[in-house]
Parts: structure tokens; C-alpha cells; sequence
């Protein structure tokens, strides 16, 4: 079950609070507790997941990351319903195979019976999605490998010029 809000006139959800101090908006629960949440301070808004190291185990460096980088393929596109804009993204199953934790849903799922509950027809597409801030620590961890390479290269320049 859940919560589903429907609005044909245009307006918003919200949620206000009174104080510009930090101001908790709307938390996220499971069987583990608090899992996420989204908080405003001031004039900044927060989207948090759980990411305290006492709730983490079995830590390892991000292994091969300029070889899974370049794997992404990086795009510009438009939405069908919006062609007169154009974006800068990802196509959710290219993305699959090297951060799977990113995407959600299947390639080319479809809908496998009619659900009028959900509004919904037999072989309706199924989208899949994804949350691009899942590809952050690829991307830092393929960043401090190419410094670390950078540097290396600059320190033997150094020493070839020196002779």
C-alpha cells in the first residue's frame, strides 16, 4: 500500500517549516531503521542516505575505476515529451553493467496483466530509472587514479628534463 496523490490543477506538495535551522521534511524508513531523509538548513536542501561507517563492513577501495569508466557512455538527449530540451545524462541499461546499484527496473520490462488499481494495461512498459548520484564514488575514485597517474608522469618528467 501507500500514499498517492494525484493533481490535475497544477499545484505542489509541501512541506514547510518555520525555523531556518535544520528542519527534517520527510524521513525514510525500513526494517533497519532511519534510512534516509530530506532535511533543509537555511537555504539549502539535503538529500541524505545512510552512510555512517558503524552500519558498514567489509570496506575496500574502489577497484579497476578508470577501466569501469569508460565503459559509461555519457549522452545528450531529449525526452520525447520535451523536445525543445536538450540534456546531459545517462541511458539507464547502459549504465546497468557497471553500477548496477544506479539503475532500477529491467530493460524493455513491460506490464504482464491489466491493473486498473495502478492504471494500467498488459504490456504497458515498465521504465527503468536511475540515480545518477550512484556514480559519484566511480567517478572520484577514476579521478584519483588518473592524478595518481598524472603525478607519476610529471615527477618522471621532472627527472628526465633534470638530466
Amino acid at each position: 500500500a501507500g500514499v498517492q496523490i494525484l493533481n490535475t490543477s497544477g499545484g505542489a506538495i509541501t512541506s514547510a517549516g518555520f525555523g531556518t535551522g535544520t528542519e527534517s521534511h520527510i524521513l525514510f524508513h525500513n526494517g533497519n531503521g532511519l534510512v534516509g531523509q530530506i532535511t533543509t538548513n537555511g537555504s539549502a536542501t539535503t538529500y541524505a542516505t545512510s552512510s555512517d561507517y558503524r552500519l558498514k563492513e567489509n570496506i575496500t577501495a574502489i577497484p579497476s575505476s578508470i577501466d569501469r569508466l569508460k565503459q559509461l557512455k555519457p549522452s545528450r538527449f531529449n525526452f520525447k515529451a520535451d523536445k525543445d530540451t536538450t540534456l546531459d545524462g545517462f541511458i539507464a541499461h547502459e549504465v546497468s553493467s557497471v553500477v548496477p546499484e544506479a539503475v532500477t527496473g529491467e530493460k524493455d520490462a513491460v506490464e504482464p496483466e491489466d491493473n486498473e488499481t495502478k492504471g494500467v494495461k498488459k504490456g504497458d512498459p515498465i521504465y527503468q530509472g536511475i540515480d545518477q548520484s550512484k556514480l559519484v564514488p566511480l567517478l572520484t575514485a577514476a579521478l584519483q587514479e588518473a592524478m595518481a597517474k598524472i603525478e607519476t608522469l610529471e615527477t618522471k618528467v621532472a627527472a628526465l628534463e633534470a638530466k
